[in-house]
């Protein structure tokens, strides 16, 4: 009994020691990140020690340097007697690096001090968020454009590698609790708006989660989310949608910035090959029809030149995922933001969805997704298109198949002859239960990083 009992309390104080020993270690680690390139602590470091000699100079002239003079003599004494007793090649060393390690010590006690102050509520460390602010910062100025949820799926990946992103949404959407809005007080539909700001929040969760609440009683609340209510009344408040989205995204401390295409009331309409015309963006899936021609009223809407700057700045264009005629082509309906992707000779490439959509691209391959963009454009504007290459799960197929929707087929030759580089990776995200498929945002972002490193010749 006692003999356990002595295993026990040993054990105990093993654990105790390597739990101290792995938080001293943590702890020196943490220490050693300050001295990390490119956070700009090292120099004031310097400064801070350079100050000191020159403080110290001053009061000597200040005070006719007389307790230099003794203080110097006591120095060359005590010196003398440690280099009788240690080489001076040994303890001129060590006085330098214990000099050098005080000052250290004095400054991370100062950082400290300030960090418990400053820093939030988390177990991040503030040297390990500036660490990833200033390489978030010297990230590449991304421009990425469409609506839906495919859009925001892929900002939440991409605001995880740079903080210079701008998000260009459509403003045509007509459905659900943005099209009562719109309707109702004849505001720009905010809903995609709303998706695109909170997956580039970088507030709490629970910050974002408000901005995503939607009502589900309530007479004329029943179906409006809180953050469509926010964005509208912030409209009416600052004068209009551009400035209602920068109030809003200091609220959710948004990683770039959001802004719609147009300001203008944006409608769609859709020409079928029966003869129809399907007016209203909620509309044109639902009439189950092939789509010939899609455009919009007014005709030629003005682009917001923020918009047009942050293109004029882009580094790397990057276009879907999204639904091709209601999401993604909208933003191409727009005459200058065309015309200023047309210039740009960075890295430009289109993200093809993963399954069609009943209703806009029944039976499309890769190559009729494309077609349909180049058809609006009159042009080539993308480089390369984005295909994943793994077919979903079985019980996927069968669950979709249902709702007559299929995987893009990538008819390689067909996208070749256009022009268009392939770029095929696995970038689904399958729900095990639901089979929902969608693509997952954080390996969606790693691919179109790499792809963009690798062309640049980074």
């Amino acid at each position: 009994m006692s003999f356990s009992l002595l295993k026990r309390l040993r054990r105990n104080h093993y654990t105790q020691a390597i739990g101290r020993r792995s938080g001293k270690s943590s702890r020196l680690n943490q220490w050693f990140k300050w001295l990390s390139p490119g956070l700009f602590v090292k120099r004031w470091m310097v400064i801070s020690a350079g100050g000191m000699i020159l403080a110290t100079l001053g009061l000597a002239i200040w005070t006719k340097m007389t307790p230099v003079f003794y203080l110097l003599r006591l120095t060359e004494a005590v010196l003398s007697s440690l280099a009788q007793l240690v080489p001076n090649t040994i303890s001129g060393p060590l006085v330098v690096i214990g000099g050098i390690l005080l000052i250290l010590w004095g400054q991370s006690q100062t950082v400290n001090s300030i960090s418990q102050v400053l820093r939030p509520p988390g177990d991040e460390e503030l040297v390990d968020m500036l660490i990833s602010h200033r390489r978030l910062h010297r990230g590449p100025k991304i421009v990425a454009l469409g609506g839906g949820t495919g859009l925001s799926t892929l900002l939440r990946g991409l605001k995880l590698y740079s903080a210079n992103i701008t998000a260009i949404v459509t403003v045509a959407d007509d459905g659900g609790s943005s099209g009562r809005l719109r309707r109702e007080l004849g505001v720009q539909p905010p809903g995609d708006i709303r998706n695109c700001l909170a997956a580039l929040g970088d507030e709490e969760k629970l910050l974002t989660e408000l901005f995503q609440y939607r009502f589900k009683t309530g007479d004329g609340l029943a179906g409006h989310s809180f953050g469509n209510l926010f964005l509208t009344a912030m409209s009416e408040v600052t004068g209009d949608l551009e400035q209602a989205i920068a109030a809003s995204s200091h609220v959710l401390a948004v990683r770039g910035q959001v802004l719609p295409a147009t300001l203008e009331d944006v409608y769609l309409w859709a020409d079928l090959e029966d003869g129809r015309r399907i007016e209203g963006e909620s509309r044109i899936p639902e009439a189950k029809g092939k789509i010939v021609k899609i455009g919009c009223v007014p005709e030629s809407p003005l682009a917001l030149p923020a918009a047009i700057s942050a293109i004029e700045e882009a580094d790397y264009i990057i276009m879907g995922p999204g639904s091709l005629y209601t999401s993604v082509i909208p933003n191409l309906l727009v005459p200058e933001i065309v015309e200023a992707i047309a210039k740009k000779r960075v890295p430009r490439i289109y993200v093809c969805n993963i399954m069609t959509e009943p209703g806009e691209t029944d039976g499309y391959t890769v190559s009729d997704h494309i077609r349909a963009i180049d058809r609006v454009v009159k042009r080539r504007i993308f480089d390369a298109v984005l295909v994943h290459k793994r077919p979903p799960s079985e019980a996927a197929l069968i669950r979709y198949a249902k709702q007559r929707s299929h995987p893009v087929f990538l008819d390689r030759e067909d996208v070749a002859r256009l022009g268009y580089r392939m770029v095929m990776s696995n970038v689904m995200d399958e729900d095990a239960i639901a089979h929902k498929v969608r693509h997952d945002s954080h390996q969606l972002a790693k691919v179109l990083l790499r792809w963009y490193s690798r062309v640049r010749g980074l």
